[in-house]
């Protein structure tokens, strides 16, 4: 129980942090206008809402990182797969099995790294995907950073116009978090990178 609380409280830290870190006065003005008091009271109460299920229902087993790694693409929108792996660890019933991609074209100008997480199910989740259960919507001369839905899934992105660097993370079936960093190109490419995996099939692994 006590682990339980300890991971709620992570996820409302990390939601916060989400939400408030670096800008000026301005910028965070801005973020409280954007995450109003009544946001913050619904995420933590859905936090706690899912600390307590998950505490009910138990730990899942986390899917074998090797299943998870078939359905990392062969090529990312044109870019070449580069290196391809996978770990499952974890300690006290909370296992965490991960895969990973890289991307790139021929001289390294444009690079993906893609990553499929399953969180078994666990209180963990909360902290790693934290950004779920807020609303973010922040813009700036140099990009923007946003919470909101890609398809069915919840989704969090930011982008860096200047150095052209973004990423973007979905939350599929409330365990699968998966993430697409890419580097030299635009948010569109980005996007098109999480559309080639198939997440109807990531939602359906038990």
């Amino acid at each position: 129980m006590q682990m339980s609380n300890n991971l709620l409280y992570t996820g409302l830290l990390c939601a916060a942090l989400l939400t408030s870190c670096g800008g000026n006065k301005e910028e965070e003005k801005k973020d409280e206008e954007s995450v109003s008091a009544l946001g913050a009271v619904s995420a933590m109460k859905e936090m706690a809402e899912q600390a307590e299920e998950l505490q009910k229902n138990g730990p899942v087993e986390a899917i074998d990182f090797r299943t998870l790694k078939e359905l990392l693409p062969a090529d990312a929108d044109g870019l070449a797969r580069k290196e391809a792996n996978g770990e499952k660890n974890g300690a006290a019933g909370m296992v965490i099995s991960t895969a990973n991609a890289k991307y790139a074209n021929d001289d390294n100008s444009e690079t993906v790294e893609l990553a499929i997480v399953d969180g078994g199910g666990s209180s963990m989740l909360m902290g790693l995907a934290a950004w779920s259960m807020i609303e973010v919507d922040k813009e700036t001369e140099n990009g923007y950073e946003k919470t909101g839905k890609m398809g069915d899934y919840k989704s969090y992105e930011k982008y860096d116009n200047a150095n052209k660097e973004g990423e973007i993370a979905v939350l599929v079936a409330k365990r699968f978090i998966v993430t697409v960093k890419g580097r030299g190109m635009s948010m569109d490419k980005i996007k098109s990178v999480l559309e080639d995996v198939d997440l109807s099939k990531l939602a359906g692994l038990k």
